[in-house]
């Protein structure tokens, strides 16, 4: 990789460009710097829109042999530097170098993915004479691109999520800008470089580094980007919803996922399940496991496992290998996280274990009997918090599961089929895993949440599908 992590560029329609105003880009774990990045201006965000209403055309007209080809020849690009690729990961964000790894190797897979998907983006014929009046017609529709994507990511995956909206934006003809978050935006740049390896013509693409009071505000609010597609936290997704305006959004929010274990589960795949869930990169992470429902019968054994597993949770540098958990993005977020448990224990909720913070490190924290009134009863942690809850019936778990604003996915742990769909029917998720934590997702399904957990779908195939736009034709025969 050519990139200096020193002194990094931003791509702004396909050409590298400094400023003399930086951001600077610092390891979460001592604070160390790591980089400076250009500190975009409206007028960079301006022109990379110009730039783009141009580049929208020339992406339009890339054979789909071609769009195919470029996203291939980028996922090559990352696997031939994925241990780059995981460092500068790990290095400016929370996760460990494993979990750094795991999704490096996801970001290859998206891109794999979105150029197969890109073949896959057909019409159908629409029988007109199907109404009165309808006869001697004949046409289909066709599904095209909508031209200016803007794209807002955050912090907690900035590698996989950004190429989950560039790899379905280039798959379906379109252009599009980045914002990355400020806080991790190297991954975004890095990945930038991949496609500028794999000579994607200039305009399509722009990754602009600026805060998003500025430059996102910007983007997501110009007329001419006819889409937004944004993963982050709630508030941040309702702003937006009220400033874009009459454009397609796309927005993964927030949850604060349930997770139901019922008294013929094996204990030991749900415990296992529900840590690797609750903890993964530091607990931020909008599907990991928050709120467990456990049956009277195994909670008491649940509840031991559990904790004993939390309490063996290494914590300590992300580089090494050995290391399960790193510290949260900032000390802020860790103080956040902090007072909302304080909080919790004041209001009678009992900390089981954890609960301590050393800068921006938080322990794993395990509490049960959390008051629904509080706000860790009912928000999104986003922070490697577990709450623990004993439930007397399946009707009492699924009641309660059901108690939140949120619905992105849920896990269920159950050897019994007739259960299994009764939960299925009755959640008001947008995905449950059943004998598997809420914390799973492979980059190919649908993924995306009910109530204020978002709207639209992403995974390849469905975020192609919102980037796209039917055109009917028809022609009346002679």
């Amino acid at each position: 990789m050519k990139l200096d992590l020193k002194r990094q560029k931003m791509l702004l329609a396909g050409e590298w460009t400094d400023r003399e105003e930086t951001i600077d880009v610092r390891n979460p774990e001592n604070d160390d710097l790591i980089a400076t990045v250009p500190l975009a201006s409206i007028d960079d965000m301006e022109k990379a829109i110009q730039l783009a209403k141009k580049g929208a055309i020339v992406s339009s007209n890339l054979p789909v042999h071609k769009r195919m080809s470029i996203l291939n020849k980028a996922a090559d690009y990352v696997l031939a530097h994925v241990e780059e690729y995981a460092k500068t990961i790990a290095l400016e964000g929370s996760k460990t170098i494993r979990e750094a790894r795991k999704e490096a190797s996801r970001c290859v897979e998206t891109l794999r993915l979105s150029a197969e998907e890109a073949r896959r983006i057909t019409g159908e014929t629409i029988p007109f004479d199907q109404s009165p009046g309808g006869e001697g017609r004949l046409g289909y529709y066709e599904s095209g691109p909508i031209g200016i994507i803007g794209a807002i990511t955050p912090f907690n995956d900035p590698l996989n999520l950004v190429a989950h909206k560039i790899g379905p934006a280039i798959a379906a003809g379109n252009a599009i800008i980045v914002k990355p978050a400020s806080i991790t935006p190297l991954s975004a740049l890095f990945l930038a470089e991949a496609f500028t390896h794999a000579e994607l013509p200039n305009g399509i693409l722009s990754v602009l580094t600026g805060p998003g009071s500025v430059i996102g505000d910007y983007l997501m609010t110009h007329p001419a980007v006819r889409m937004i597609s944004f993963t982050g936290g709630m508030e941040a997704g309702l702003t937006i919803a009220k400033k874009a305006g009459l454009k397609k959004k796309s927005m993964e929010l927030g949850s604060n996922s349930p997770v139901i274990v019922l008294n013929d589960a094996d204990i030991e795949e749900a415990v296992a399940s529900c840590v690797s869930g609750a903890f993964w990169a530091a607990g931020q992470n909008c599907i990991g496991v928050q709120r467990m429902y456990v049956q009277e019968d195994v909670y008491a054994e649940f509840k031991q496992q559990f904790v004993q597993q939390a309490k063996a949770y290494k914590v300590g540098f992300k580089l090494d290998k050995q290391t399960d958990m790193g510290p949260l993005i900032s000390e802020t977020e860790a103080k956040r996280v902090e007072f909302i448990v304080d909080d919790a224990v004041r209001s009678g909720a009992l900390l089981l274990c954890g609960g301590n913070r050393t800068e921006a490190f938080y322990e794993p924290t395990v509490l049960e009997n959390v008051p629904s009134d509080c706000h860790l009863g009912n928000e999104e942690i986003f922070g490697p918090v577990a709450l623990l809850y004993k439930i007397n019936s399946l009707e009492q778990a699924i009641h309660e599961a059901n108690q939140t604003e949120y619905g992105l996915q849920a896990g269920l742990f159950t050897k019994d089929l007739n259960v299994a769909f009764k939960v299925i029917r009755e959640l008001n998720v947008g995905g449950i895993m059943i004998n598997d934590s809420s914390d799973f997702r492979i980059d190919a399904m649908p993924f995306g949440g009910t109530k204020q957990s978002g709207l639209g779908r992403e995974g390849v195939r469905f975020a192609v599908q919102e980037m796209t736009e039917q055109k009917v034709v028809c022609f009346k025969m002679g």
